[in-house]
């Protein structure tokens, strides 16, 4: 059933006017999918709020309806979270794209959901601040996705993820109140830390329609290094050597064989295609510490057996070569028709024990998977190539993936590091978290949802 009810929709129009509400086949299409791979749903309505005020009312009138609520930004998720179920209404917030205010004397900025996250820490750079969190859709995601997602970036092992610069949100609940949790304050412990239970919910708790963020100021220096391996294991080697001189770098991102080549296809950068790694590493900060640290990150590759490694001269060389990374999935994503982008984590000491079961794996399968990410702080991304049209490569896919996941387990790692569980994951999560931490959650999730209209489905099964 694809259709919502007709008193429903003509009550949403006294709240949304009507050209914000999608209803025909052909207009509702594009909100069928996100950024995942082989998922997809027609919902019964979309409709663009402008305001908190408008996605409260919304909310309360889906409420009283029954009618299943699914929020969207951008559409760039890669675990379906944002994918709407049959006859449901999508919430799309990226009208809300107001960047209310940046607070210099605080530090902090406070924007609605919509507004892209480049544009953040583009708004900061003008008066000499930056926003850290740059997830690989930054320019494009919006930072309430990011928020419901607790998206990580390149910039995580020195920085951290978005959880960490969020000082208040403001959030609809499911029956349709309207709630401002936190503050600018550096400090507040008044009580439980509210907003915290809002970052990465997914949308299934609440709906997120305001952030308040910390902001810092803007590194002086930055310093751009690239060394290249002819083993996996010898990259893995210099991370462990950098973290164990107490340096931490602003980035440690490496890419494989296969993610290379498919780099150097697409971008025409100049990389050696017959490594088998290539690890990008950045330092920020004031110039002589990141001139020191520069150097010390240098030699520490060339004494743990990189062959070759190379600064950039300046800042437009140092862009050129972190476009070897952040362009990598799109590289791979020319390769085959379907691209299904992982994100396991792993503690950082089993980096390459990781990398080279994927490989095995991928071998055993006959599957073509490249993999890229985060080495400073464990977070790889193994991508699958291939054709969901093909149901018995796709089969094994299924297979691949379920050994990754339970070897990533079985060294102490996590299913997922920055994509969030949605629909995706959630068959591998209570395997993760146990019976206890997993009822836990399922019962925040009634007391808040006892309806389960907020995204059902995502995270763990609607009951």
């Amino acid at each position: 059933m694809n259709q919502v009810d007709a008193a429903f929709l003509d009550s949403l129009k006294q709240i949304v006017a009507e050209e914000r509400v999608l209803t025909r086949h052909e207009d509702v299409v594009p909100y069928s999918f996100d950024g995942t791979a082989a998922l997809k749903q027609r919902p019964g309505a979309v409709v663009f709020p402008l305001t908190a005020v408008e996605v409260a009312a919304c909310v309360k009138l889906a409420c009283q309806h029954n009618v299943p609520v699914v929020t969207r930004g951008s559409g760039t998720g890669l675990s379906g979270g944002s994918v709407p179920l049959s006859g449901c209404l999508v919430l799309c917030l990226v009208k809300m794209d107001k960047l209310i205010e940046l607070d210099t004397n605080n530090l902090t900025l406070r924007a609605q959901s919509g507004v892209i996250t480049k544009e953040i820490d583009d708004a900061c750079a003008k008066v000499g601040l930056f926003y850290p969190p740059d997830p690989g859709s930054m320019k494009i995601s919006t930072i309430g996705g990011n928020v419901a997602e607790n998206s990580g970036g390149l910039r995580g092992l020195k920085y951290g993820v978005t959880r960490d610069y969020v000082m208040g949100i403001e959030v609809v609940l499911p029956n349709g109140t309207l709630n401002f949790l936190g503050n600018k304050c550096v400090k507040d412990v008044a009580g439980y830390s509210m907003k915290d239970l809002f970052i990465g919910n997914e949308g299934t708790l609440g709906i997120i329609t305001e952030v308040l963020l910390k902001v810092l100021p803007r590194p002086k220096a930055r310093k751009t290094m690239l060394a290249l391996y002819d083993s996996m294991e010898k990259a893995a080697e210099t991370i462990s050597a950098i973290i164990a001189a107490k340096i931490i770098p602003c980035t440690l991102e490496f890419l494989d064989q296969m993610t290379v080549r498919c780099v150097e296809d697409y971008a025409k950068i100049g990389l050696p295609t017959d490594v088998a790694a290539l690890v990008l590493m950045e330092t920020d900060g004031h110039p002589a510490v990141v001139e020191e640290e520069a150097a010390q990150m240098m030699a520490l590759a060339r004494s743990t057996g990189a062959r070759e490694v190379r600064a950039a001269e300046n800042d437009q060389e140092g862009a050129k070569l972190a476009a070897a990374r952040r362009n990598a999935f799109s590289a791979l994503a020319r390769v085959r028709p379907t691209t299904i982008l992982e994100d396991v984590t792993v503690p950082r000491s089993e980096l390459a024990r990781m990398v080279k079961f994927i490989n095995e794996v991928a071998k055993q399968h006959r599957l073509l998977i490249g993999t890229f990410g985060h080495l400073g702080d464990g977070n790889l991304h193994p991508t699958f190539l291939t054709n969901e049209r093909d149901q018995e490569e796709m089969h094994r896919v299924e297979c691949a993936l379920e050994e990754i996941v339970a070897e990533t387990l079985r060294l102490g790692g996590t299913i997922t590091g920055e994509h969030g569980v949605g629909l995706a994951k959630k068959s591998f999560l209570h395997r993760q978290l146990g019976e206890g931490s997993f009822e836990l959650m399922r019962t925040v999730k009634k007391a808040l949802d006892p309806k389960g209209l907020l995204n059902p489905g995502k995270i763990f099964d609607s009951d």
